[in-house]
Order: structure tokens, then sequence, then C-alpha cells
């Protein structure tokens, strides 16, 4: 063991060795792994080790693609045998809304680059997998690349991989105490002595918590237990002249893979237990918990049920071993806000599945500083400290334990960990019908419906869609008021903040008294935020965006600050109202007596006005593309803000309305927004975002890289509006388009335009299918729906109602 290397990391499962691997072979050789006893004494020993291609997360089924891709290349660069056994995967529905989401996966799927994958009949099933009794199978969804893996074999054949290329593995010697240098560099005090390490990367698997609590972090993660059972031999397997497939049943919470001459069935049990909330034992490595079987009762006999030849042979071992989970089920890796050159990847429950990915996208964030996929559904900043919550961990992570086989539709809102954070305004908007979605804890506001009516969860047009389309009406033809809590706000004051500002954004800085629309681009030249800038006119300016990314965006800001600027997140004591709608101006008129005409206050003017009784901040803009105000207040003035813009409204008939209303709204002008059109392994010249950029201005983060786009036409595709023939379904995201069998795009999001009365998406396209009229095809809920390209913003062109 040295005394000091660049990267110490800290867990000796596949993860860590994953991001051992992934650092040396992406040229940080001066790196070590330390593991408390040896590799695998964790969770990774007792892994079930199935390897699955599918993921509903589109972004999580691309990394493990390219974890199955690597397990090959790992067993050949160390000379380790991995077990692997590329057997197929089958995933079956006996339930036609599961049958219907398979069908819709199958083609999201095609959108990643997944095409070993097809739809099957229950009688393929059965060819496949003859052990399964198909009564009630209606289909199942086929994938190549899926099977398992030794679990011991892997971790090694990572560590072998690693050390070839100059990492240094430690075992026996356990992490007591991580002290960080008034430099950020970081002394790991171990059993066998002192290590010096620039960097440390918390990879503890169930010790992560603690290793978490090392440097003053809660991290929102959990152990649950997890059963599975291995048979004996099975004479109807050990007559096959192959092996059985890797087999998922959605409706029995149960995957099956075949082991020796018998098969492994692992349980995703309803009645989930957790295990050590605050993590695993310090002395804890190669033992099991004891299984519960009256917990598993239920699933077991489905699972049985489902393969009748396990009613016939023995048990040959049980397994009842602990895994980590987080709240979304989803890996926490990357940089923690405010902890310098500490790093996260832990938390993930699939580490054989998942690990390449992880220890791939973790080695170029800390040698590039950025990934080269959309690391956002595993990033740490995706949380905040309200997850730190024991209560809040406990059932979010449970919840997400007993629906791992359950499947969630778009519009369907789980109850966990909710309600949370409320705006002031909340029991008033409930009382009128406000039925409220979740967004980074926050409730926020989807539709207003009548007394008595709860939305139905489905992949097509649900009951609140005429609901929705009333909204719509109102803000087009009278006026409607959208609590606005839910977006960020982020206040820059001091002698530096102009400057910094315009070195961060990539358009010109708004003048005093004026708004503006303005891209944040890494040094790489991809979006790192689609934002709006204030220019007060007091030295003080405003930058609002999405408010789920606060934690991500104050990591960004606190990474570049320099000189004398302050940047202070105060989204939680400032919300408001968003008024729109052709009567906007004479409802905000009846509260002011400042002048608010179309000359004193014109678009993207921003303002302070007393609003009745509130001294109020006002922006004119709206997302929904009509004439339309956005009135910041104090959090404790939310309610009597409401309530005067609903007395002020009365007489014109002003309407609440949500967030469903406003994704039609903004469809029809094509205005994109963050997580859809716009994402962070994406450029200004694919998402249209480049119309903002101020090219001729100083220099700004990202500049040479979006230039030299722009100069050379490069981006692969381009964001375009597309008219949907659809038939009580519109598209969602990641839907595929095709031009004459050829993929070539897909949707980033859809909806359907209440106004102009059409099914819309917005979607990326390669460039030769760009033509306005252009006719192509895209998968809607898996059936093929015609479409074409049209003209931005189907509903007034020109902008002419938000300028009136």
């Amino acid at each position: 063991m040295k005394s000091s290397y660049r990267v110490v990391v800290v867990g000796g499962g596949v993860v860590g060795a994953s991001v051992l691997y992934h650092l040396a072979k992406f040229g940080w050789t001066d790196v070590a792994l330390v593991e408390r006893s040896i590799l695998t004494a964790g969770s990774s020993w007792h892994a079930a080790g199935g390897i699955h291609a599918l993921n509903a997360d589109p972004n999580m089924a691309a990394l493990q693609a390219y974890t199955i891709d690597l397990l090959s290349e790992i067993e050949k660069e160390s000379g380790q045998d991995i077990g692997l056994h590329m057997t197929g995967g089958i995933t079956v529905a006996a339930d036609p809304n599961r049958w219907e989401w398979l069908q819709s996966a199958y083609r999201i799927f095609q959108t990643i680059g997944i095409e070993d994958c097809y739809l099957m009949t229950p009688q393929e099933v059965k060819e496949k997998c003859p052990i399964m009794d198909i009564t009630g199978v209606i289909g199942g969804l086929w994938a190549d690349r899926e099977g398992y893996i030794d679990t011991t074999g892997t971790v090694h054949a990572y560590a072998k991989a690693a050390k070839l290329r100059g990492a240094d593995v430690i075992e026996h010697n356990k992490v007591e105490e991580l002290i960080q240098r008034p430099d950020g560099s970081w002394d790991v005090v171990t059993e066998k002595g002192t290590i010096h390490a620039e960097h440390v990367v918390n990879a503890g698997g169930l010790w992560a918590k603690q290793v978490g609590r090392m440097v003053g972090l809660d991290l929102p993660l959990s152990p649950l237990e997890h059963h599975y059972l291995v048979t004996d031999d099975i004479p109807e397997v050990a007559a096959l002249d192959f092996e059985v497939p890797m087999t998922v049943d959605l409706e029995g919470f149960t995957y099956l893979r075949q082991d020796q001459k018998g098969v492994l069935l692992g349980i995703y049990e309803v009645n989930h237990q957790h295990w050590n909330m605050d993590g695993a034992p310090w002395d804890y490595g190669f033992e099991l918990i004891q299984e519960n079987f009256d917990r598993i009762e239920k699933e077991l006999e489905m699972g049985f049920n489902r393969y009748p030849c396990l009613q016939e042979v023995g048990v040959k071992r049980w397994v009842n071993g602990a895994f980590t989970f987080s709240p979304d089920g989803n890996p926490l890796v990357g940089p923690v806000p405010g902890m310098r050159n500490y790093w996260l990847a832990c938390g993930v429950m699939a580490g054989f599945l998942q690990g390449g990915g992880v220890g791939k996208t973790l080695a170029e964030w800390m040698i590039h500083g950025d990934t080269e996929a959309d690391a956002w559904p595993m990033d740490i900043a995706r949380y905040g400290a309200f997850t730190s919550n024991r209560e809040y961990i406990k059932q979010t992570t449970g919840q997400f334990y007993s629906r791992r086989f359950v499947m969630t539709y778009p519009n369907e809102q789980l109850p966990a960990g909710r309600p949370l954070k409320k705006a002031p305004a909340y029991d008033g908007m409930t009382a009128a019908g406000c039925q409220w979605g979740n967004s980074w804890g926050l409730e926020v506001p989807l539709v207003f419906g009548p007394e008595g009516f709860k939305e139905t969860p489905t992949l097509k047009r649900s009951n609140a869609f005429p609901i929705v389309a009333e909204e719509c009406k109102a803000v087009r033809e009278n006026v409607g008021l959208l609590d606005i809590t839910g977006f960020s706000r982020y206040e820059i004051t001091g002698a530096g903040a102009e400057a910094w500002l315009d070195r961060m954004m990539a358009s010109r800085l708004p003048k005093p008294g004026r708004a503006r629309l303005a891209p944040m681009l890494s040094p790489e030249g991809k979006l790192k935020g689609d934002l709006t800038v204030f220019n007060w006119g007091d030295g003080s300016w405003w930058v609002m965006g999405s408010y789920y990314l606060r934690q991500w965006h104050m990591r960004w800001f606190n990474d570049h600050l320099e000189g004398d600027v302050q940047v202070r997140d105060i989204s939680d004591a400032t919300c408001g109202f968003s008024l729109s709608g052709p009567n906007s101006r004479r409802v905000l008129e009846k509260l002011t007596h400042q002048d608010v005409g179309n000359e004193a206050f014109p678009i993207f003017g921003c303002r302070t006005l007393d609003v009745g009784l509130i001294r109020a901040k006002v922006a004119r803009m709206s997302v929904t593309g009509e004439l339309g105000y956005e009135i910041n207040c104090g959090a404790l003035e939310h309610i009597a803000l409401r309530e005067m813009l609903l007395e002020a409204g009365a007489e014109f008939g002003i309407r609440e309305f949500g967030f469903y209303a406003m994704n039609s709204l903004r469809l029809e002008k094509s205005f994109g927004i963050w997580n859809a059109e716009f994402m962070q392994d994406r450029t200004p010249g694919m998402t249209g975002m480049d119309r903002w950029i101020a090219w001729d201005k100083g220099e700004f983060h990202g500049k040479d890289a979006a230039r030299q786009e722009k100069d050379g036409n490069t981006a692969p595709l381009r964001l375009v509006t597309l008219e949907v023939d659809s038939d009580g379904a519109d598209a969602s995201g990641y839907e595929p388009i095709w031009k004459d069998g050829k993929r070539v795009g897909y949707v980033t999001s859809g909806g359907f335009g209440h106004t102009v009365g059409k099914s819309l998406a917005m979607a990326l396209l390669e460039p030769d299918y760009l033509e306005l009229g252009t006719e192509l095809s895209v998968h809607i809920v898996g059936v093929e729906r015609t479409a074409r390209v049209i003209p931005a913003s189907p509903h007034d062109p020109q902008g002419a109602c938000m300028r009136k």
C-alpha cells in the first residue's frame, strides 16, 4: 500500500471494482481500491447475477446495454472466467394493460438502439421456455442480450483488469475515517495507516451510509431483504439441449434463470422488509438473513404455478440477502454538491447489470468534468436534503422494491413520501379540485377537476382529457391562473454579478427592467440549462428554471463561482402565480395603480409592482404563448395573492389550470422544456437553442464548441414539430420515428393540442427529413401512426397573442 494515490475507491464490490477499472482504462492509473474484508464481501457474492438489457428508463437501459457489452471484454482482458451465460430473456405479460405496455416499451427500446428484441406470442414463449405454464399469458418480449454471470468471478475480472492497467487493490483494510484537508484532498484513515488521496469515491454498497456519514452526509439509501431459491436438478431442465432463458413474470413478481440442471427463482415481494436502515454492521460480510416464508408465500405460490415443475423438486438452498436501494431505484453517482473531490458510486441495486455503466460514467465525470451520456437519472443532485429523512427513505425505497415488476403509468401518482412540501395556497387549491403531482418533493397542480374527480392511470388519454380541454380554452380565450411555486429561482448579487452571468450564459444579458431566455452550456458545448435571466435594474439579478434541478444547478453555479458574486437559492422563500390569456392584463390592472399597458410594460419586461396589498416581482411572459404575467411574491403572501387574483378575475371568468394544460398549450407553441427537448447530452444546434446565443459577445462557457457545431453544421439531429394521426393516445417521449422502414429520429415529448385540435409531438429528426410536409410514421403505445413535419408553433405562429 502506497501512502498516496490520486483516487481511493472505498468498497470492493462490483461497482467499486468497475470504477477502479474505468479510471485506469481512461488514464488515471495512480488509483487504489480499499476493501475492509475481501472482494465481493457484501451484496456482490450472493447476488443472483442476472443481466437484462431492458429497463423502463431509456437512459438506464442504455447504461445496462453498455455493461452487458463490456462483460466479455472484461473477461478477455483479465483472463478471469466470469461464467457468462447469454441465454436470452423473456418478459411475459398476462394482463392486457401490461401487454400494451410491453408493446410500447419494445418500440422505445428500438429508439435507444436495442435492436435484438422482439414481441412474442404465447406459443413462442412456450417454445423458448418449455417449463413455463403459459395459461393466461398474452405475450412476451424477447431480448437476446440477457442471461446471467458468476458474480464472484465478475468482480475479480474487473479488479484484475484494473491491476493489469496499474491500479492497486488493497483488501483486509477497513476505512475508519475520512478527513478533508484545506486544499480539498483527503486523508483516508485506515486500519493499516493513512492514505493521502486527491479524490475519494464512496462505493461502499451496504456500508455506503457509514462512508457517507464520515463526511457528514446522510444518503437517501436503505438495504432491503431479497429472497431467491435454487432448486435441485429438474428432469425437464436436464432434458433440454439449450439453457432456459432468463424470464420475468410481471404478474407474479418473480424472475427465473437456469442454475446447472435446476433453476434459480427470485422474488420481489409486495410485503417488503427493510434491513439495518443505518447500514450493515461492519463485521457483516458473507452471512445471510434468515428466510421468511410467510412474507413471500403469495409470490412463491404464483411462481410455482407459473413453473409447475418446481412443485416436484426440492430446494437446494435459500438465499435471503440485503441489497441497497435508493428512493427511485437508480444509483447515486457523481460529485456531492458542496463537497470537493468526494464522489458517489453507490445505491446500485442491480450492480452486475449497471455497474459497468456506473464505472464508466463516474470515471468520465472525474477525469473530463462531464459524461458522454446524460447522467441525470443517477446523479446525486436529483435528490435534496429532504430525502435524507428516515421515514421518507423508508416509504420510498419500500415502494420501489414492491413495485419492481409493477408497471407505473406516465400519469400515475405514487403515494410514498407525500405530501411533503406544499405551496402555501395548497389547501385552497385542493378545495378548488386540484389534483396534485410531485416535483422534487413539492406538490404541483396537474388539473382542476369537479368534486369527486380522480384521474385514472393509463397509457392513453385519461378521464382528465376533457377537463384539460376546458382549462386550455379558458387560457386561450379568457384568463387562466397557474401556481408557479414549482419554478426554481436564484438571486445573483455582488459587484461581479453581471460579468459572471455573462460568462455563464450563452445569450446576451437583458438590460435593466428586462428578462431574456438564456441557454447555459458546458465547456463541451452541451446544454446545462434552459433558463430565464431577469435584470431587476437595482443591481440584483434572478435566474429561473426547473424546480427539480435546484441541487444540480446550484452545484454548477458554485463550481464556477469567481469574483465578488453571491448566488442564493430563493425557491423556498419565493413563489407566485402566472396569469395567462387575453384578459390577463385586465385582471392585473384592477390590482395595481401602475401602468401595465403594452408600451409601459412590453413583453419580456420585468418590474416591481404593487399587486393589491403585495409588493411583487412581475415579469411579462408566459409559457402558454398568450399575453401573460408571472407574479412572484413571498411565501407568506401566496395565499393572499391567489385570493386577490381570483377575486379580481371573477368578472372575466378566471379559471385555475394545471401543468397538464400548460403542456398542451406549450406544445402548440413548439416551446421545449427540460428533460424532454432539452437535456445535458444535447447541443444548441440539435435543440434550436442556438437562436438565443449571442455569438458576437465575449467569452462564455461552451462558446468554442458551440461555434464549431454551428460553422460545421454538425448537429446529427434537429428539433421539429409533428402532427400525428392519433386515435385515443398521444406520444409521450422516446417513441421511434420511421421513414420507409428506417428509423430517422424519435419523439422528445407529445400531447394533444386542444386549441388546434391535433395530436402533436416534438421530435429530433435526422437532417434529411426536416422538410415541411415530410410524411413519417411513429409508434404510439406500440401502434404505428402516420405523422408529418409541420411548421413550428401551430397556434399563433407569429406570436401576436403574446405581444398584444
